[in-house]
């Protein structure tokens, strides 16, 4: 089927399925990690930032293209998560650009919105590295212009950038030495190749059987959701249809039963007695949600068709004067703000205390198994009732949300780039509360190299890594990022990556015990460490992280 032109329509079935598409595939990707740790989260990152965008094109209720991609572009923004969560919003903050107030979309519209998305996301990135999403992106954005100059079909334009960012995707262990080495593709890059195969599934209906979009239950949720926002947007008396009405129906069962059902025929019907329209089927059910006057006559149509399993009706015109009688109420007092807040982004309730105990006023949760979104980081400045702010992300994979939300915020925030819990709390030991926020940034920065941090977690494949050979199951010592032990036994990897931090200027040993960690055990590591040097300090806290049965820090 030849398409020349990409209406509203078009453009939020593509957003939709891409959001599936990568959904559905979030694990594979998150497989993908270069590191074998239980924490590669590439895939949950890059879906649930696309789901945000997503579902703002879903709740947008314009007929031009051009607004839509504005909503896409600022639900991706607020929604994303992790770096590869926030490269992909640049590179749709471009796309979106491109479009400005276009109603629809020709060839040449959307081949160059691919441009320009790579052409910003290469910007927003200070050190651009080859083997990653940039590339895949680049790549399949040139095979895409390349076939608009040469054709009006928008789907051939979309399949070419799918095949250019397949082949790109491919070629990302040659130009990455990591990925070669551990024998993956870039999982940034194979995230996009989902987004771009829904675009073209969601315009063409183009896909292998096995993988053809077909709307869950909880999508179908989503998507009432949607309806009812923009609804929320009206004024009652523009309420045409005022009844939300749905139905579950049990295809072929019961008295009722005089027609077979047919897809088309069945939501064409009902799409002439109201409006807001989704119609869910399988073999078995057919599940609709319309707005219409009319609701016994939905239900009489469901009948013909067998027997109603389900039905809800509400009266939206009565919800609606609810709904704007509480946005009306006053909203809750703030308390006084204070001068400089410092926000701790942080998984583990005892991690948390200690960093309370340090002086951070505000706790974010998050970490390496879930990156806060930008608008999460936007929420915690807003709640920390603070005149300026400093954030402590102690992981950097949320720098760049960091960044995000930074720039957008009303109020001054610095970011300290603080790649650890333990470096978060050396940095928060050099805050001086009667400094200028930039001077605080920096010195809280000087602090960061004063501490050497190290990890204990367990492999989830066989690999090798910098020459390492690593047994699934096996535990590893990792020191900066870097793994350095890899064992059977959790207790000798502890003590030999803590003998391997260790030189003749350390003083203090931390051992944080996570939810899997062991106090007895600590008690044991501890031991181990003050026979190696009496001299050493070693304190023991419980941190109650998730991942990590341990984190130990030298000082």
């Amino acid at each position: 089927m030849k398409v020349t032109e990409i209406t509203a329509t078009e453009f939020q079935a593509m957003m939709r399925v891409a959001a599936h598409r990568l959904t559905k595939n979030a694990e594979f990707v998150n497989s993908l990690n270069v590191f074998p740790v239980p924490d590669g989260d590439t895939g949950t990152n890059m879906s649930l930032t696309f789901q945000s965008g997503a579902k703002a094109v879903n709740e947008n209720n314009a007929q031009a293209v051009g607004e839509l991609s504005k909503s896409l572009a600022k639900g991706l923004l607020m929604g994303a998560r992790g770096n590869s969560g926030v490269i992909s919003s640049q590179i749709f903050r471009g796309f979106s650009k491109s479009m400005g107030e276009k109603t629809s979309l020709t060839a040449q519209d959307l081949a160059d919105a691919f441009t320009s998305g790579v052409q910003t996301a290469y910007k927003a990135v200070m050190k651009p590295v080859e083997g990653t999403i940039l590339t895949v992106a680049r790549e399949g954005a040139k095979a895409g212009a390349k076939v608009a100059a040469q054709t009006d079909d928008i789907g051939a334009v979309v399949e070419a950038v799918v095949e250019g960012s397949k082949k790109a995707l491919l070629k990302t262990p040659e130009l990455l030495p990591v990925l070669k080495e551990v024998g993956v593709v870039d999982s940034g890059g194979q995230g996009l190749v989902f987004i771009y195969e829904g675009f073209l599934e969601g315009l063409t209906g183009q896909a292998p059987a096995k993988d053809l979009y077909t709307p869950d239950e909880a999508e179908m949720d989503e998507m009432v959701n949607a309806n009812h926002h923009q609804t929320a947007q009206m004024g009652t008396e523009e309420i045409e249809n005022g009844y939300c009405t749905e139905i579950m129906v049990a295809l072929g069962d019961g008295t009722t039963v005089d027609r077979e059902f047919d897809y088309d025929e069945f939501r064409n019907h009902l799409n002439g007695i109201g409006d807001s329209l989704l119609v869910v089927a399988d073999d078995e059910v057919v599940k609709v949600h319309v707005h219409t006057e009319h609701p016994g006559t939905v239900m009489a149509y469901g009948q013909h068709f067998g027997s109603l399993m389900k039905i809800k009706v509400d009266n939206m015109r009565l919800q609606h004067d609810t709904i704007v009688e509480n946005d009306q109420q006053a909203a809750p007092v703030q308390a006084e703000p204070v001068d400089t807040g410092i926000i701790a982004i942080s998984a583990g309730a005892g991690v948390a205390e200690l960093f309370r105990s340090l002086g951070a006023t505000y706790i974010l949760s998050g970490g390496q198994t879930m990156n806060p979104s930008t608008q999460d980081i936007l929420d915690a400045i807003q709640a920390a009732n603070a005149k300026k702010v400093i954030l402590l992300p102690n992981n950097k994979n949320i720098f760049l949300a960091a960044e995000q939300a930074a720039e957008v915020a009303e109020i001054p925030v610095e970011i300290v780039q603080s790649r650890t819990i333990a470096q978060g709390m050396t940095a928060l030991l050099s805050f001086d509360p009667s400094a200028e926020l930039q001077a605080n940034q920096v010195a809280m920065t000087e602090a960061l190299d004063t501490v050497i941090s190290g990890q204990v977690t367990q492999a989830i494949r066989d690999t090798t890594l910098d020459g390492l050979e690593i047994k699934k199951d096996d535990y590893m010592g990792i020191i900066d990022g870097k793994i350095k032990v890899s064992t059977a036994d959790r207790q000798t990897a502890a003590i030999e990556m803590v003998q391997t931090m260790l030189d003749e200027d350390s003083e203090i040993v931390t051992i944080i015990v996570g939810e899997d960690g062991d106090m007895t055990e600590a008690e044991a590591i501890s031991d181990a460490i003050m026979a190696q040097d009496d001299e050493l300090e070693v304190e023991i806290h419980e941190g109650d992280q998730p991942v990590y049965p341990y984190l130990i820090s030298v000082e």
